[in-house]
């Protein structure tokens, strides 16, 4: 019999309740473990008590304007992920003042917030990362009467794998993780992951900062799941990344826009909503979903539990809750919308929205799929 891992051992104690799920967080960390894979494995091992959360911060009245608000509101979030006039709006018709700061990974936000930086009303990290802040306690539970237009969620977005009991989290954008290229520059739309192998492309293509669309990919690109747990399978995704790593300029998530816009990089693994943005710059820019599968992903704010202006942050999760409010975000940021009762009016980047919508999430409603997992393409 083969001698278990240091990290065999710890999920191990883990479902067998010798350990508890912030000390496994810390733990695995503390071996190397990537957040992705911890953020899997406590979804997996999920169905105990929740350590995150606690009880809601109470805050009187089901109107968010029923009592005073603070006066300032800080925001720390992905990169172009706002309106412009999103925050300025706000802080008009509230009176608040809000700062917003801006992260590129939730490696990044999870890190800021575990060194003890507090400060920050709302953050938005993608749902792995909810549930590792969860385990570590650094989120609380939200004040649902102080936030009514959480009745235009869509069902989709609802009690999803990383807040099940929807008390955490309000969906903020969901997208896909695919391929963007330049029209100009290739012969040919690519239809597969096989292009970052492509010696053709060498020195010209990018994959993400990010281990787990990175790994999704190759496993996807030999018919296995997002979420396989393997080894022989991790191991031949591994090799295909190095394979990969060979013809990559570099591993870079949204900062590659600018690349693409210039033609210094032809061929990026990149969510559809960047590469909407990008594309709005110059229309040589196209996405394209593999044909073995990507991944469907969702952000969502989250209020941490040092939050020092928590009625300002809930005033401003109902604000964006509003259809129109939601609707401007989506056509900024070229990303869908979980907010059902959204606008109709047509903007400059709703064939990107419609696309993903009618491509993706209707057959998700059709199959009762949460959005809180990573999927292939026509699950």
């Amino acid at each position: 019999m083969s001698k278990k891992t240091p990290v065999q051992t710890l999920t191990d104690d883990l479902q067998q309740g010798r350990l508890s799920r912030r000390n496994f967080v810390l733990q695995a960390l503390g071996l190397g473990v990537s957040l992705s894979v911890v953020g899997s494995v406590l979804t997996a091992c999920s169905g105990g008590e929740e350590e995150g959360g606690g009880e809601p911060t109470p805050t009187p009245g089901a109107d968010p304007a029923a009592d005073t608000l603070e006066k300032e509101l800080r925001i720390y979030i992905w990169s172009d992920y706002l309106a412009e006039d999103t925050v300025p709006n706000f802080e008009k018709e509230f009176g608040v003042k809000a700062t917003v700061d801006t992260y590129e990974s939730n490696e990044e936000l999870i890190a800021k917030l575990q060194s003890g930086v507090s400060g920050y009303d709302l953050v938005c990290p993608s749902g792995y990362a909810i549930t590792v802040l969860s385990a570590l306690g650094l989120i609380e539970k939200l004040d649902a009467s102080r936030i009514p237009n959480l009745g235009n969620i869509a069902a989709t977005f609802r009690k999803t794998s990383f807040d099940p009991n929807d008390e955490l989290t309000v969906p903020w954008q969901w997208g896909t993780t695919g391929v963007a290229y330049r029209k100009d520059l290739l012969p040919a739309p690519p239809d597969s992951w096989a292009i970052f192998h492509d010696k053709a492309h060498a020195g010209k293509m990018t994959m993400m900062d990010d281990m787990r669309d990175v790994v999704g990919a190759w496993l996807r690109f030999r018919g296995h799941s997002l979420n396989s747990k393997d080894p022989a399978q991790l191991a031949q995704a591994k090799a295909d990344a190095v394979l990969a790593k060979a013809n990559l300029q570099s591993f870079l998530s949204a900062p590659v826009k600018a690349q693409l816009i210039s033609g210094d990089v032809r061929v990026a693994q990149l969510w559809n909503g960047d590469t909407a943005q990008a594309a709005a710059e110059n229309d040589q820019i196209a996405f394209v979903l593999p044909k073995e599968g990507g991944s469907i992903w969702l952000d969502a704010m989250v209020m941490p539990k040092t939050a020092p202006n928590k009625k300002a942050a809930h005033a401003f999760l109902n604000y964006v809750l509003r259809p129109e409010v939601g609707a401007a975000i989506s056509n900024a940021t070229g990303y869908g919308t979980p907010n059902e009762r959204r606008t109709r009016a047509r903007r400059p980047l709703q064939r990107w929205r419609s696309w993903s919508t009618s491509r993706i999430l209707a057959p998700m409603r059709r199959l009762g799929i949460s959005s809180g997992r990573r999927l292939r393409r026509g699950d």
